[in-house]
C-alpha cells in the first residue's frame, strides 16, 4: 500500500465514522555469526549468588537463541508517528534482583508507566540507572523491603542501570513515550501492534551491536520487518 492510498483510506473513514483498521509488524532478529561467549563473573563476595549460578555466572551482553534469534533486543517505531501523548499502560514493569542479577536483562517501558523492582535476594542491593535526559536516581533496597516504584518522564533510549554494591550487575531501561515497542525474547520475534496505516521507521537496539534501521509502509493487516546484526 502506497502512503498516499492509506491516508485516502483514513480521510474515508474519518468522514463516514468508520474504523480504521490497524496494522501489525512482526519479525525476527538474528545474528549473523557465532555471539561471542560471555565473561566470568566472580560471586566469591556473595556465595549465595556464587552456588546459585554454580558452576559460574557469566555476562548477558549477547544473549542468543535457537536459529541464531538475537535476545533483549529493544525493537521499535522510531519515526512516523504523530506528535501526540499517549498514555501510559496502569500495569508496571518489574525489574527483580535475584541471584545477584537483574532480571529482566532489558526492559521497556512508556514515559510515566510505573517502573517496580523488587529485591528476592537475601541481601541488600541497589539500583542505579544512569539518564542522560531522566533525572539520575540511586536507591538501596535491604533484604525483604518493599518493591521500589520509580517512573521517567522524558522518552530515552537507552538507560544503563547498575548496582554500586554489585559491580557485575547490569541491565538497561528504555522509555518511550508510545507504546510500539518490544523487547526480543530467547526466540528473537517481536510484534509492534495497533499500528495506523502509514510509513514508519522500525529500529532495532542491541548494547553491543548498536542500532539498525528499516523504513516501511503498514497497511490495515500484518506486515514484517526482521533484522540481522553482524557478529564482532
Amino acid at each position: 500500500m502506497r502512503l498516499k492510498d492509506a491516508f485516502v483510506i483514513m480521510a474515508v473513514a474519518v468522514a463516514y465514522s468508520v474504523p480504521v483498521l490497524a496494522g501489525t509488524v512482526t519479525g525476527t532478529v538474528k545474528l549473523d555469526g557465532v555471539a561471542p561467549k560471555g565473561r566470568p563473573i566472580d560471586m566469591a563476595k556473595e556465595p549465595f549468588c556464587a552456588k546459585a549460578w554454580n558452576p559460574s555466572a557469566t555476562t548477558q551482553q549477547v544473549e542468543v537463541g535457537p536459529n541464531n534469534a538475537l535476545e533483549n533486543v529493544v525493537v521499535y517505531v522510531s519515526a512516523g508517528l504523530p506528535d501526540k501523548v499517549f498514555d501510559p499502560p496502569s500495569t508496571p514493569v518489574v525489574i527483580d534482583q535475584k541471584n545477584c542479577m537483574y532480571g529482566p536483562h532489558v526492559v521497556a517501558l512508556q514515559v510515566n508507566q510505573t517502573l517496580k523492582v523488587i529485591n528476592s535476594d537475601p541481601h541488600s542491593h541497589n539500583i542505579h540507572p544512569l539518564p542522560t535526559i531522566n533525572r539520575e536516581w540511586n536507591k538501596s533496597q535491604p533484604p525483604g523491603s518493599a518493591p521500589l516504584e520509580q517512573k521517567f518522564d522524558k522518552e530515552e533510549i537507552t538507560i544503563p542501570v547498575k548496582c554500586n554494591i554489585h559491580p557485575w550487575m547490569r541491565s538497561y531501561i528504555a522509555v518511550f513515550r508510545h507504546p510500539y515497542f518490544a523487547v526480543t525474547g530467547s526466540d528473537g520475534t517481536f510484534s509492534l501492534k495497533g499500528l495506523p496505516p502509514g510509513k514508519y521507521t522500525i529500529t532495532a537496539w542491541q548494547e553491543s551491536y548498536g542500532s539498525k534501521t528499516q523504513d516501511i509502509t503498514v497497511g490495515a493487516g500484518p506486515s514484517s520487518a526482521n533484522f540481522e546484526f553482524k557478529a564482532k
